[in-house]
């Protein structure tokens, strides 16, 4: 049997070799990682079939079948949709079947994933509810909806104040932890108030990943995520994500990415999930290593605004315990000066200055260098990486004193 044969033969009943989905629900998250969207085994194939390199597919008689056309579909998205479906499904066997009453679309990026949510949902005159204090790209995204006819509010993501302007909305943006500040909000209080209010719910679960939060299960209608972050964890791929349980907000989403194209290649398909089977452990070491570092630079007299929602003393600690379960790798904190602050990222060693997060590597940069984020010239958002925590706290310490100079 070929690759694409064992793909298309796997996925049928959605189900992973040696274990039904009903069994893998109340599995642990480093089993679920590892088994995820893995198709049923066929002797002398690789157990994760390599990527489907394809733009058309054998197609006699009428157009009726999983694969038609390489826009639409392709086995080797099967697999990793159904693997992001079944993590960001209940892990406790509630639902008697992880993953199978969650549908995900991939997407060529973050960013692709955001708007095919947007501009799927929302038309000339309805209101949108979006963060302040988001991914610095939602204002060129206010500024698109606007030009639409959209009305677009914003608010803080800290405080619930998103509750505040909520009346009339359509839909209901959600940032949390938010990107760079690091603020929590109530999942599951928005999302019943949005819904009271008749507006749909998305939540951009970028920084904290299935393993470490499941919008969808605090109430929210999207799950929506850049995997070229933490989810796939190595910083050389693109690739997005949207999660949701309601088939025909599913179908809308599903047509948006069909006219405009934004899918992701087989190969990036392939190396994200391949890289999925580890998730659990980066994300267990990048969460230890972030706390780590937090609880350094909390000691440290030149740094202000330290934030990190696993800290006790957390603005955001008390809700983001009760709905995390992890808490990310992304530690946020201010220089006295942006001087200050490119000294010390200069003096770094095992930290690359580089912009995204998430990576096996650390990465670190002075935020204000892009404009468009309300944070001071000195703001730093570092990422941890899977480094031995010792060796990487002593290179941030030691960074921090040959910076003061």
């Amino acid at each position: 049997m070929t690759d694409s044969a064992a793909i298309s033969a796997g996925t049928g009943e959605g189900t992973a070799a040696g274990t039904g989905v009903g069994t893998r629900a109340a599995m642990g998250d480093g089993t679920r990682a590892v088994r995820a969207g893995l198709p049923e085994p066929v002797k002398h194939e690789p157990t994760l079939p390599g990527p489907v390199f394809a733009a058309h597919f054998h197609l006699p008689g009428d157009p009726t079948g999983p694969y038609t056309y390489g826009r639409d579909d392709n086995p080797t998205w099967t697999l990793l949709e159904q693997a992001i479906g079944e993590l960001e499904a209940p892990g406790d066997g509630s639902d008697g079947a992880a993953g199978t009453d969650v549908e995900t679309l991939v997407f060529a990026s973050g960013m692709a994933a955001i708007s095919a949510v947007l501009f799927s949902q929302l038309r000339a005159g309805d209101v949108v509810v979006l963060p302040d204090d988001g991914y610095q790209v939602l204002p060129l995204v206010k500024e698109q909806l606007t030009a639409y006819g959209i009305e677009v509010r914003t608010a803080p993501t800290g405080g619930d104040a998103q509750l505040d302007v909520l009346d009339g909305a359509k839909l209901l943006w959600i940032e949390t932890p938010s990107n760079p500040g690091l603020d929590v909000c109530d999942v599951r209080r928005l999302a019943d108030a949005a819904h009271a209010r008749g507006a749909l719910v998305a939540v951009d679960n970028t920084l904290a990943t299935p393993l470490g939060q499941r919008p969808l299960d605090l109430g929210a209608d999207f799950s929506v995520a850049s995997g070229t972050k933490m989810l796939t964890g190595h910083g050389d791929i693109l690739l997005g994500y949207v999660a949701c349980r309601d088939a025909e907000l599913t179908a809308s989403v599903r047509r948006w990415r069909k006219i405009v194209g934004a899918i992701p290649g087989p190969m990036e398909a392939w190396l994200a999930h391949r890289s999925l089977a580890t998730l659990q452990l980066r994300a267990e070491r990048q969460n230890a290593n972030a706390l780590a570092l937090a609880e350094a630079l909390r000691a440290r007299g030149e740094v202000t605004g330290l934030r990190y929602p696993g800290l006790p003393d957390d603005p955001s600690y008390k809700i983001a315990s009760r709905q995390m379960r992890r808490f990310g790798c992304v530690v946020s904190f201010t220089l006295p000066s942006r001087a200050r602050a490119d000294r010390f990222l200069d003096a770094l060693r095992l930290v690359d200055d580089a912009t995204s997060f998430g990576g096996v590597r650390s990465t670190a940069e002075r935020r204000g260098r892009w404009g468009g984020d309300a944070v001071a010239e000195g703001f730093i958002r570092l990422s941890a990486g899977s480094e031995d925590p010792d060796d990487l706290v002593g290179d941030v310490l030691r960074a921090l004193d040959e910076s003061a100079g």
